[in-house]
């Protein structure tokens, strides 16, 4: 009863840190605007922000995201407690362009470690939930990251530091509770190794990888664009200047997505896989033809679609691939998936802002979304093609 007692807290403990990295990690989404006013910088300066994060935290799942399969689950998520808790003392103090970016980058670094640690601790203590958690915890803390930030902009005192002094608090509390955690894996040689940057894919996971990945890539580009480029769409579209509206965006997104990932849990992930992909493109079209309109409402509408296949998409990319990795795999297979989950979610974003500045955000929106309309359909013929994987049985 007692180890029984132990799991579920443990569960509980590794769910709410994932939770707070990511929530952490969209929180200074509804700032940029405030951001921007107070440091006089454009949306290309913007996206560079944003992605240096992503950039970060891709270098961080190449480097040390196996890192934990060797030294263990505890230490590794100890580190990226810290190093995040140090970025929220940046973002407290940050008064130009340069701590912007030095904390965000710090901060990627920090989640990119804290998300292949906790992913794979998750499925170390529970093979039945974990999968779950690993799908939900990131998209609620996105979406709290995002609405909480927005309304303590809104109606809190001190919005570029409340947030983080909270964000913080956190951090410093969960460093003190990760020692009380079993460690699920005994330490092996070849730390020093692991650090060359690599994609750590399990031989028989790598075909599997290749089938979700234009639906990945769809998805995470969507989120990429939500968390960077949307707040300055609505507004340019429909005139809003609501500082919720940032935070608006990525909920509606994230939390749609949660639910939806909620719903399927039970489900095959090849039809998890079919739905994302049948979601995404109308939920797309709909957003577009919001801007087109200058309609809120339908641009929301098309956000909770959207959302729908998101969810979906992730929720079924996660359960194609968890099965397949044997323990001393998983923190590697995990990494792997979240570096090429993050180069979409960074990269494409990167692209929209450099290219927003010739031909305007609308123009643009208008070719980004064509292009995850695309990835989409053909993640549905791919799906529908899907052979039945192998499974992996832990020794």
């Amino acid at each position: 009863m007692s180890s029984l007692v132990s799991k579920r807290s443990s569960l509980w403990f590794l769910a709410i840190t994932l939770l707070s990295f990511l929530a952490a990690s969209t929180a200074p989404t509804p700032l940029y605007h405030l951001y921007q006013e107070q440091l006089h910088f454009s949306a290309a300066v913007l996206t560079l922000i944003f992605a240096v994060y992503a950039l970060s935290l891709l270098a961080a799942l190449l480097t040390v995201g196996s890192l934990s399969d060797h030294l263990g689950r505890k230490p590794v998520i100890f580190a990226a407690v810290v190093l995040n808790a140090l970025a929220m003392l940046l973002f407290i103090h940050a008064d130009s362009v340069a701590w912007l970016i030095g904390a965000r980058v710090l901060q990627g670094f920090a989640t990119g470690m804290a998300t292949a640690v906790l992913s794979a601790t998750l499925l170390d203590t529970d093979r039945q939930q974990g999968p779950l958690v690993n799908s939900v915890a990131p998209l609620l803390g996105m979406a709290l990251g995002g609405l909480g930030c927005g309304l303590l902009a809104e109606f809190a005192p001190a919005p570029l530091q409340l947030t983080y002094w909270l964000l913080l608090a956190l951090f410093v509390l969960q460093g003190l509770y990760v020692w009380r955690l079993p460690e699920s894996v005994a330490p092996q040689a070849g730390a020093w190794a692991s650090l060359r940057p690599t994609l750590h894919v399990p031989v028989q996971a790598r075909s599997t990888l290749w089938r979700v990945l234009p639906l990945n890539t769809a998805t995470w580009a969507l989120g990429g664009f939500f968390a960077s480029l949307a707040p300055s769409l609505v507004r340019t579209a429909t005139g809003s200047t609501s500082n919720l509206i940032g935070g608006a965006t990525v909920s509606a997104l994230t939390v749609t997505g949660a639910l939806m990932i909620f719903t399927l849990r039970n489900r095959p992930a090849g039809k998890a896989l079919q739905i994302g992909a049948s979601l995404l493109p109308i939920g797309v079209l709909l957003i577009l033809l919001g801007v087109h309109s200058a309609s809120l409402a339908l641009f929301f509408f098309g956000t909770l679609v959207a959302g729908c296949g998101f969810g979906s998409g992730f929720l079924g990319a996660v359960r194609s691939l968890v099965p397949l990795a044997l323990p001393h795999e998983r923190a590697g297979l995990m990494s792997a998936y979240y570096a090429l989950s993050y180069l979409a979610f960074c990269l494409p974003a990167l692209l929209a802002g450099h290219l927003s500045r010739s031909y305007g955000l609308l123009v643009t929106t208008e070719g980004y979304g064509a292009v995850l309309i695309v990835l989409a359909l053909a993640a549905l013929l791919l799906s529908l093609r899907a052979p039945t994987p192998k499974v992996c049985s832990a020794p």
